[in-house]
């Protein structure tokens, strides 16, 4: 029945009120608006449409930007309803996506490029980082490197298997060293062999763990600095946003109301005079954190987010996104070019956030 047919009958029980008793009359009424509102959504508040978010790692200032456009509703202003789940050692998004147990996530580019010489749908709708936050922390009354060759004879951190070691063997080959020149050592959970100077080196991420590691340092009377790939030249692509290349097509829309959400959170989260209110956003979920010290994690990922010439935020780097391919070729990591810059989309109609 159309809306046209549906009021007549209205206007027509209406008349027929006049011949019946109050108790038909209730009944009648009810009926009518029941046709409009099952068949017009006539009186129904619409649902939030719901969404799964997997994260790279568990909920810290890495993630401050999600978590503060869920917190200040920026996706509740977008109609939906996002289920941020955490993310882990054991979680892995892109294979998420995979199994339809999610809808978005966060991957690094090296997962990326896995997947896709593996021929998985994923598709990178935006670039959180510009900058990868690995770096190596070294006393620096130990080992003042100021240039690559300096490694030579240094024992190194580095997490085998994992984009640490891809990244320190790039180094290495730039600077003309093989593996019987430096002593490689394997990362656990444990910051001790750093700690009792077994290591010279270690990889730390310079927004969360460098900073407590380095007040902690610091206030013990040493002196620490930080080796950082990008100031070699090695920009190894870190946090994107990913999804299924079939979310893509079939709801262009879902995704880009997700997307300004998002980025809209991230904006607001690196903004200075919203920084209370982003150490707030992540407390909620990280007790274990002093808020002094979350303030000083705060300011370093601004740095990671904001790119040197001004880009909006979610820029992707193509470039880098042609190095971190390139390096994981020519260290065996995929077999051959995944041509990578395929599977960076730009959503068509989306206004991206600009840096504050």
């Amino acid at each position: 029945m159309d809306p046209v047919s549906v009021i007549a009958a209205f206007q027509d029980g209406l008349k027929e009120l006049k011949l019946i008793d109050n108790s038909r009359k209730f009944s009648l009424v009810v009926v009518l608006l029941a046709v409009l509102a099952t068949n017009f959504g006539i009186g129904r508040v619409a649902a939030d449409d719901q969404v799964r978010y997997r994260l790279k790692w568990l909920i810290n200032m890495s993630t401050v930007g999600d978590v503060y456009a869920e917190q200040h509703g920026f996706f509740k202003e977008e109609g939906l309803r996002v289920m941020m789940k955490e993310g882990g050692p054991e979680r892995d998004a892109i294979r998420e996506l995979e199994m339809g147990h999610t809808d978005f996530g966060v991957a690094s580019a090296d997962q990326v490029i896995h997947a896709a010489a593996k021929g998985s749908p994923v598709v990178v709708i935006a670039q959180l980082f510009q900058a990868n936050p690995l770096q190596w922390i070294y006393f620096q009354n130990r080992s003042d490197i100021n240039s690559l060759s300096d490694l030579k004879g240094k024992a190194i951190g580095v997490t085998f298997g994992k984009n640490d070691e891809i990244i320190m063997r790039t180094l290495l080959a730039q600077a003309g060293l093989n593996e019987n020149q430096v002593r490689l050592i394997s990362v656990r959970l444990d910051y001790t062999p750093f700690y009792t100077k077994q290591a010279d080196l270690w990889p730390v991420y310079i927004n969360t763990q460098a900073v407590e590691i380095g007040r902690k340092l610091r206030d013990a009377g040493e002196k620490v600095a930080f080796l950082d790939p990008a100031d070699h030249g090695v920009r190894f692509v870190a946090n994107s946003i990913v999804t299924s290349a079939r979310m893509l097509d079939e709801q262009p829309q879902l995704v880009r109301r997700f997307l300004r959400a998002l980025l809209k959170g991230w904006a607001a989260a690196i903004d200075q005079a919203n920084a209370e209110k982003a150490v707030a956003a992540v407390q909620k979920y990280d007790r274990n954190t002093a808020k002094a010290l979350m303030y000083d994690q705060l300011h370093a990922t601004r740095r990671l987010v904001t790119s040197e010439t001004g880009e909006a935020i979610g820029h992707m780097d193509s470039a880098a996104w042609e190095q971190t391919e390139h390096i994981m070729l020519t260290h065996g990591q995929i077999e051959k070019k995944v041509n990578v810059l395929e599977r960076l989309k730009k959503v068509d109609g989306m206004v991206t956030q600009r840096q504050p």
